[in-house]
C-alpha cells in the first residue's frame, strides 16, 4: 500500500475508523422552513461516506436554539422532531463504514437569529458591543443551562445513532469566547483567570461524558491560534490543549476565527496560501499532549498526507472543501488512483452558493448539492455517437460524462491540447490546482475507450458530416472583447499576458476590475510589477459571497495595487493611458496597458453547426460567458440527457 499510515485504522474508545481522513464538520443549508433535516441533507453527508472517510461531521448542530442561533436554518438538537431526520442521516453514513460525528455548537454573543427569540438581546461572557449590536454579560442560571443543553444534544445524538460528537470550541464561538482573555473579562468563578476561563469549556466536556457514557468518543474542535492583531497566539493555544487532554478523545487543530475576517480567510485557507497551512498549529500541539490530534486546512495530496500522520505531526488529516471536490479520494488513494483525484481548486464557489443560495455548489464536481437527483438519474435508453465542438471546460466535461453513461464520443479541439483558455493561467503560482484540474481531465479522457480525441482540428459542418453523429455539443467558449477606446491596438489582451507575462514590464495599468482583471494585478504584482487597476464603475466586478473575493481583496491591499474606480479609460497611447474621473481628466505611464474587458460569446459559430445533427445542444461560454461552476454543471447534466429518447 503507498500510504501505509494514512490508512492505517485508528481505535477511539467505542469507535474504530477505518482510517485517517475525516470530512471535517460542514452545513448543509437546504432545508424547510422549520429547519428540520431531508433527504437532501442526508444524501450530502452519505456521499462522503461513501468516498471511504472514516469520520463523516455533521456541521452546525445548535444545543440551545434560544440563546445560540447564529442562522435560522440550522439544526436545532433542543427540537425533538430534529430526531427522525438525524437518525437517517447518522444511518446513511454509517452503513457505508464511516463513523457519524455530530458538531455540537452554539455562537454565544454571535448569535444574531437567536436575538429576536431573547428579547433583542445577545448574551456572551461579558458586557461589550460587537457588529451586531450591544451584547449582555450572560448570567449564570444561563451558563447552567447551556451547559445541560450540551448533555441533552450529545445524548440525543447517540440515541439517533451518531457514533461520535465533536465539540465546536473554536473559531469564536461560545467556548472559545470564555476561554478567550480577551474577550472573558468578567469578574465571577466563569472570567478572569486561566482556570475560570477553563470552566465552562471542561464543565461541557463533563456534561456530554456524563450524557454518552464511557464508551462513546468526544472530539473537541478548537482554534490553536486565533490569527489576527489582538488575538491569541500558539502558546495559548497549546495552554488550552493540555487542559482539554485526556479529557477528550481527540483534539480537533484549527484555526482562526469566524468574524474576523482577516482570520477568516485562515480559517478557510484562499488559494493563495500553501497546501497544510494550518497543519503547524496542530504540530505544535501535538508534541504536548497524547490525546489523537486532528489537523485541517487546505489539504488535497495523499503524498502530503501521508507525510503529515507518518512524521507525527498530526494523527487524523480532516479535509472540509476537498471533500466537495472529490468526496471519492480515500477510495482512489487508496487504490493507487491519486492522480484522478479531483483537487479544490480553492475558488471558494461553494461558500459563495451558501451566501447567495445556501447552496454549498462545487465549482468542478457537479455532483455536489445534487446528490439525492443524481442517484436517481436513469441510464440511457439508447446509446448514441456524439460529437463535442470545444475542449475546454465544458466540452470536457460533456465527453468523461456522456462516455461514463456509455455514449460514443468525439472530441475536437481547434488547438493542439485540451484546457481551453484556462490554460492561459498556468503560469500563475495560486492557481496550480487549476492546472492541476486540466490536467486530470485531460488524463480521464486519454484512459476512456469511449473517447475519441481529435486535437488541431475546428469541427465545421463538413467535419460533421463526415463524422455523422446523433448528437452535437458545441462547447466553442468565447474570446475576449476588446473595448472601443481610441489607441487599442496599443495595449494587450489579458489571456495573452498570462501567457507572456514579461510583455507586463515593469509598470501596467489594468483596464477592467473584475475577476479576471483583479486576478492578473495579483499575478502581476506577485512578480514585481507595479499595478494599476481602471474600472468604470463604482465598485469591482466581482461575487460580494465569495470568500475568494476576501482573499484577492486581502492579496492587493498587501501587495500594494492600486484600484481606480469610477474612472473611464479616454484613450491609449505607447506607454500611456488617459482617463476621466469625478475629478477630471488624468495621465497615467505603465509600460504595458492590458485590457480585462469581458468576453464575447462565440454564438455564431455555435449556430452554424445547429442542423448538422437530429440533436444539437449549444453550452457554456458560447452561449453566455461565465465561471467554471455553470460550465460544468450544464454540462454534466446535457451529458445526462442525452439517451432518452431515440
Amino acid at each position: 500500500m503507498k500510504y501505509p499510515h494514512l490508512f492505517e485504522p485508528l481505535a477511539v474508545r467505542g469507535a474504530l475508523f477505518r482510517n485517517r481522513i475525516f470530512a471535517s464538520p460542514q452545513g448543509f443549508y437546504n432545508v424547510s422552513a422549520d429547519a428540520l433535516p431531508n433527504a437532501e441533507m442526508a444524501a450530502f453527508y452519505e456521499r462522503k461516506a461513501m468516498g471511504g472517510f472514516a469520520g463523516v461531521t455533521v456541521g452546525d448542530c445548535i444545543v440551545q436554539t434560544r440563546t445560540g442561533t447564529h442562522y435560522p436554518f440550522l439544526i436545532k438538537m433542543d427540537d425533538p422532531n430534529v430526531l427522525p431526520g438525524i437518525s437517517v442521516m447518522a444511518s446513511a453514513i454509517k452503513r457505508h463504514g464511516a463513523v457519524a460525528s455530530a458538531e455540537l455548537s452554539h455562537a454565544g454573543m454571535y448569535a444574531q437569529h437567536s436575538k429576536s427569540l431573547c428579547g433583542g438581546k445577545l448574551y456572551g461572557p461579558a458586557a461589550m458591543e460587537n457588529k451586531y449590536g450591544p451584547v449582555e454579560e450572560m448570567p449564570e442560571d444561563m451558563i447552567l443551562g447551556i451547559i445541560e443543553a450540551y448533555g441533552s444534544a450529545a445524548a440525543l445524538a447517540r440515541r439517533a445513532g451518531f457514533g461520535m460528537v465533536t465539540i465546536h470550541g473554536g473559531h469564536g464561538w461560545l467556548l472559545h469566547q470564555f476561554w478567550s482573555a480577551q474577550v472573558n473579562t468578567r469578574k465571577d468563578r466563569w472570567g478572569g483567570s486561566f482556570e475560570n476561563r477553563m470552566r465552562l469549556p471542561l464543565a461541557v466536556v463533563e456534561s456530554v461524558r456524563k450524557a454518552v457514557g464511557a464508551a462513546f468518543p468526544i472530539e473537541y474542535r478548537m482554534s490553536g491560534s486565533e490569527c489576527f492583531d489582538g488575538g491569541y497566539g500558539i502558546d495559548e493555544g497549546i495552554q488550552f490543549a493540555k487542559a482539554l487532554d485526556g479529557k477528550v478523545d481527540i483534539i480537533h487543530v484549527s484555526a482562526g476565527h469566524h468574524e474576523q475576517e482577516s482570520a477568516f480567510i485562515i480559517t478557510h485557507p484562499t488559494m493563495f496560501l500553501p497546501e497544510g497551512c494550518n497543519l503547524q498549529y496542530a504540530a505544535e500541539i501535538k508534541k504536548h499532549v497524547k490525546s489523537p490530534v486532528a489537523t485541517v486546512g487546505a489539504f488535497f495530496d495523499p503524498d502530503f498526507m501521508e507525510e503529515t500522520i507518518a512524521s507525527g505531526k498530526a494523527d487524523i488529516i480532516a479535509l472540509g472543501r476537498q471533500s466537495l471536490a472529490d468526496p471519492d479520494l480515500p477510495l482512489k488513494a487508496r487504490a493507487g488512483r491519486e492522480d484522478e483525484i479531483n483537487r479544490c481548486i480553492r475558488c471558494s464557489s461553494c461558500f459563495a452558493g451558501s451566501g447567495q443560495w445556501r447552496l454549498c455548489f462545487c465549482a468542478t464536481n457537479p455532483e455536489i448539492c445534487h446528490e439525492l437527483e443524481f442517484k436517481a438519474v436513469p441510464a440511457p435508453r439508447f446509446k448514441k455517437r456524439v460529437l463535442i465542438a470545444g475542449g475546454g471546460v465544458a466540452g470536457m466535461q460533456a465527453a468523461i460524462s456522456a462516455a461514463e453513461r456509455g455514449h460514443s464520443v468525439v472530441l475536437c479541439e481547434k488547438t493542439d491540447r485540451l484546457g481551453g483558455t484556462l490554460r492561459c493561467e498556468e503560469k500563475v503560482p495560486f492557481k496550480k490546482n487549476l492546472k492541476w484540474y486540466l490536467d486530470k481531465q485531460t488524463r480521464l479522457i486519454e484512459r476512456n475507450p469511449d473517447i475519441e480525441v481529435r486535437l488541431n482540428t475546428e469541427v465545421t459542418p463538413l467535419l460533421a458530416d463526415t463524422i455523422d453523429p446523433d448528437v452535437i455539443i458545441a462547447a466553442l467558449g468565447a474570446r475576449p472583447a476588446m473595448p472601443p477606446i481610441k489607441g487599442i491596438e496599443h495595449a494587450y489582451g489579458a489571456e495573452r499576458v498570462y501567457r507572456e507575462p514579461e510583455l507586463a514590464g515593469n509598470s501596467a495599468v489594468i483596464l477592467g476590475a473584475g475577476l479576471v482583471g483583479l486576478e492578473l494585478s495579483v499575478f502581476l504584482a506577485g512578480r514585481g510589477v507595479d499595478v494599476r487597476v481602471i474600472e468604470i464603475t463604482d465598485k469591482p466586478a466581482v461575487n460580494e459571497f465569495s470568500m475568494h473575493t476576501q482573499g484577492l481583496f486581502d492579496q492587493i491591499e498587501k501587495l500594494g495595487v492600486k484600484l481606480h474606480l469610477s474612472s473611464s479609460a479616454l484613450e491609449i497611447r505607447p506607454g500611456a493611458l488617459s482617463y476621466e474621473d469625478r475629478e477630471g481628466v488624468h495621465e497615467l505611464f505603465a509600460d504595458s496597458i492590458v485590457y480585462a474587458t469581458g468576453q464575447k460569446p462565440l454564438r455564431e459559430e455555435a449556430a452554424a453547426l445547429a442542423r448538422c445533427a437530429p440533436e444539437f445542444y449549444q453550452i457554456a461560454d458560447c452561449v453566455m460567458p461565465d465561471n467554471i461552476f455553470a460550465a460544468t454543471q450544464t454540462a454534466y447534466t446535457i451529458a445526462g440527457d442525452i439517451g432518452r429518447i431515440l
